[in-house]
């Protein structure tokens, strides 16, 4: 920006304006192609470029009507839902527990220290590794259902977010904790009458990074709930793609039934993701 006089000019940054519009184009253009596709019939699905990216004759919501019913979609949302809020109820709780405990114990601590980076380790190694020897242990142990993959998710995600609690408190003064001791309060009542309701943007950002692997996961349902009769919507959705694998009209319109919650969970908290994941950076 240039100053004559009392006058400022202000000058385009074209590289990175051309790196939005870039940007822009890659996250809508997939959304865009998702939703006429879906709102197509399979008559007017052609191979060539005009005609895919053309609207639909009509918009009619037959594809999606179908896809409900091929897929259970009420039965597998309430499954997708009921492990998606258990998981990231338990991860709020337990990863800001650890990540509180750790995390204030590492300043004085070469324990706490390898514990803390014991966990975080846990990020770098691979599902495909683990996989045989939880589906073993979970078979054996009775948990080859709801209840284990819930288990697993609260495992799994906890290297993530405890890097993610331990960050956050950082910005914490402990002045806080020192005040509430003075007057009595105990490390429990501390931690849930002060440092759980400052952490507010760090739970959203948690809660949302752990519902959308939760919600998007197809391997872990695949591996535990084999054999059940207990579905999720990407496993579900696996299904139904598998039996009719040539209409992409109707695999489409379950997309999009999948999206509408998870999209929702996300709008409702982000307001406080941008805070959680910025104060939430090691300084």
């Amino acid at each position: 920006m240039n100053r004559k006089g009392n006058k400022q000019t202000a000058r385009t940054n074209w590289p990175i304006t051309i790196l939005l519009i870039i940007g822009c184009l890659t996250i809508f253009f997939p959304l865009y192609m998702t939703i006429i596709i879906a709102f197509k019939q399979p008559s007017e699905m052609t191979n060539d470029i005009a005609g895919a990216l053309a609207f639909p004759s009509s918009w009619s919501f037959s594809n999606f009507a179908q896809a409900m019913e091929v897929t259970d979609f009420w039965n597998s949302l309430a499954n997708s839902v009921l492990i998606t809020v258990i998981a990231i109820v338990l991860a709020v709780i337990i990863h800001s527990l650890a990540g509180y405990a750790i995390g204030r114990s590492m300043a004085h601590s070469k324990a706490y220290s390898f514990i803390y980076l014991y966990i975080v380790s846990g990020m770098f190694v691979p599902f495909a590794i683990l996989m045989m020897p939880v589906v073993k242990l979970t078979a054996q142990m009775g948990l080859a259902n709801r209840v284990g993959v819930i288990l697993l998710y609260t495992v799994f995600y906890m290297p993530m977010n405890l890097l993610l609690y331990s960050g956050y408190l950082k910005n914490i003064p402990l002045a806080l904790e020192e005040a509430a001791r003075v007057d009595g309060a105990t490390t429990w009542k501390t931690y849930w009458s002060i440092i759980f309701p400052v952490m507010k943007p760090m739970h959203a950002t948690v809660a949302v990074l752990t519902a959308l692997g939760t919600w998007n996961d197809v391997m872990t349902p695949l591996v535990i709930l084999s054999g059940t009769d207990v579905n999720t919507l990407p496993l579900a959705q696996l299904n139904f793609q598998t039996q009719f694998g040539t209409n992409y009209n109707l695999a489409f319109a379950s997309y999009l039934l999948a999206l509408i919650p998870i999209l929702i969970f996300y709008l409702v908290c982000q307001k406080q993701i941008l805070n959680g994941v910025v104060n939430g950076a090691v300084k």
